[in-house]
């Protein structure tokens, strides 16, 4: 799955042209590198996102269509 449906279907960011936004201004990493919103998410990334207050770093547990917003949040564990 391209990351920027990924952040939108685990609701870490709520809109995906949101999160392509994000992605093309350099803010969001997988692994140490900055990617862009085709990157395909696997299993066991590490994703570091840039926002204000600091970095927020997430773990992709699991990948998945569709999801209710009460399951979303087991899509990633938070580091």
């Amino acid at each position: 799955m391209r990351i920027d449906k990924y952040l939108k279907v685990s609701r870490i960011i709520k809109r995906r042209t949101v999160a392509k936004e994000v992605l093309d201004q350099g803010r969001v990493s997988v692994n140490g590198r900055v990617v862009k919103a085709g990157y395909e998410v696997k299993v066991g990334d590490r994703i570091t996102l840039e926002v204000p207050g600091g970095p927020r770093i997430v773990v992709v547990e699991a990948i998945r269509e569709n999801v209710p917003a009460k399951e979303a949040e087991t899509l990633y564990r938070e580091v």
